[in-house]
């Protein structure tokens, strides 16, 4: 658990000038002409500062989130094992990868939840409507929306996280599984560290590039609906989002995203693998 904490905090604080960018052209279409654009505008108009906007709710809900993800993944293999005994959890492993990773997922996610709603209000409502303080955003949102401000975003986290999820834990085993057959042939335990968490590397890459393609819509609905203040049910507000965006909004800014989950992905598996090898422990997956 606690490489899961350290793993999706830090990266997650790291990448906060990209994702502020990402979030805006989501949130804002037409805001920004593109990545380097946002990037220009926002150290024009803002300075240095204006790339550090939400990193607190961010580092403290992803660490959070990490906890919950990583921690529970670990936990849940270990009981669908148990459930499905030795034969059964070898012949269908990549069922118990999704099912261990989905029930972590939709845990993980009721941690990160509010600090996510916060996160984008701050960076993108207007300037001037909505604080840039944490402790102060939490108040208003607290004070004029109560724990709906919170959580109306939960059900469309979960359709961005858990499907990013899935994909994120099946495709890096699968993927570090086919690396060890068919690349490194040797037993995965006369390699050293430094080869395990390169293969770490290169499957967390390749895993983040298909998570960022399958959680996109839900992503960019996340980034609208946490963005303006609750009126009506979730379900009636993501209708009438679709309704003003299209089925073509909902892939605004996916190069960006591709871009920073990808590297997100891969870095927090070698965060979390690198802190298992500090442990004594070997790194996931492969035989």
């Amino acid at each position: 658990m606690a490489g899961g904490i350290l793993s999706c905090g830090i990266t997650h604080a790291l990448v906060c000038p990209l994702d502020i960018v990402k979030c805006r052209m989501q949130a804002s279409p037409g805001l920004y002409s593109g990545v380097g654009d946002g990037f220009r505008q926002i150290k024009a108009q803002e300075g240095f500062k204006g790339f550090t906007v939400g990193w607190f709710p961010t580092l403290v809900g992803y660490s959070a989130q990490g906890f919950g993800k990583f921690g529970f993944y670990e936990i849940f293999k270990d009981v669908y094992r148990g459930v499905a005994g030795e034969k059964y959890s070898k012949k269908y492993q990549t069922v118990g990868f999704a099912f261990s990773s989905a029930c972590a997922e939709i845990i993980a996610d009721c941690l990160l939840c509010p600090f996510e709603a916060l996160k984008v209000r701050m960076q993108t409502s207007d300037k001037g409507t909505f604080p840039t303080k944490t402790a102060e955003a939490y108040k208003l949102v607290n004070s004029t929306e109560g724990t709906n401000g919170f959580y109306k975003g939960l059900k469309p986290l979960w359709a961005r996280q858990v499907p990013y999820t899935i994909v994120k834990f099946v495709a890096f085993e699968k993927i570090v599984q086919y690396f060890y057959a068919n690349v490194f042939t040797k037993p995965k335990n006369e390699y050293g560290k430094s080869t395990q968490l390169m293969v770490t590397f290169l499957s967390g890459y390749i895993a983040g590039v298909f998570c960022a393609v399958v959680s996109h819509p839900a992503d960019t609905m996340v980034s609208i609906l946490n963005k303006r203040k609750g009126e009506g049910s979730t379900g009636d507000q993501i209708k009438k989002i679709y309704g003003e965006i299209g089925f073509n909004g909902l892939w605004k800014g996916l190069g960006t995203r591709i871009f920073m989950v990808g590297t997100l992905t891969c870095m927090q598996w070698v965060i979390y693998d690198s802190f298992k090898v500090a442990c004594g422990l070997a790194t996931t997956g492969g035989k």
